[in-house]
């Protein structure tokens, strides 16, 4: 079914869910085998932007059925679904080891680069995003051109990212959530309650931020994990 499905389909497919197209690319011959998914001749990211999937996965009975990992098994319900019907194999960026290099293909075919706290920046979304998924198709789809917009970090010049955390040092896992929200200490309850405080600094794509219970679900799984 692969040779009809044109990127127009996907985005449709994936709207109802408020997932994205967030770019594809055709990789090199052999170079996907350690997912084990065959031949592969387009990579299609699926990933979200802002809180549009947030409604979606709250209304979903895996979101409140109390077993653990529940966006990673609606995002496998939903991606899975798409997959099986334009004739797909999903992969998954939480699916590991070994952990597909979700972020390699992002830099492949989307404008996205280190940030000074290390999380991923969009020009347009900042980093209010994430790839979750991907649609592997065995013959090669036809793709828009990629993103090669610049890092809206290099005119950035006060850089408030890297003002924002109570915790010295720019580095978002070990400073910022582990030595703030996850310290347990007064000064991280802001972050703990609100998600980190460097992040809601960054003046790029602040109409993206994620809405509250959707930054706070993040916040908890973040720390429940040790932030690894």
């Amino acid at each position: 079914m692969s040779a009809t499905v044109t990127i127009d389909t996907i985005v449709r497919d994936l709207a109802r869910s408020g997932l994205l197209f967030r770019g594809g690319f055709h990789p090199a011959q052999g170079t996907i085998d350690i997912l084990h998914k065959g031949p592969v001749g387009t990579v299609v990211l699926i990933g979200n932007a802002g809180s549009a999937m947030w409604q979606p996965f709250q209304a979903n009975p895996i979101a409140h059925d109390g077993l653990p990992n529940p966006l990673n098994r609606w995002i496998e319900q939903v991606v899975g679904s798409v997959a099986k019907k334009l004739g797909a194999q999903p992969a998954f960026a939480h699916e590991g080891p070994p952990f597909a290099p979700f972020l390699t293909w992002a830099s492949q075919c989307d404008a996205v680069s280190p940030s000074p706290l290390g999380l991923f920046i969009h020009p347009d979304y900042g980093l209010w995003h994430a790839y979750r998924a991907a649609l592997l198709f065995g013959a090669p789809l036809a793709l828009p051109a990629p993103d090669k917009r610049a890092s809206p970090c290099e005119t950035c010049p006060d850089r408030p990212c890297t003002k924002a955390c109570p915790v010295p040092g720019n580095d978002l896992i070990h400073n910022h959530v582990l030595g703030c929200a996850g310290s347990g200490l007064p000064e991280g309850e802001n972050c703990r309650q609100h998600c980190c405080g460097s992040r809601r600094a960054c003046p790029v794509g602040q109409a993206y931020m994620y809405d509250l219970a959707h930054r706070r679900f993040h916040m908890d799984a973040f720390l429940r994990s040790g932030g690894l």
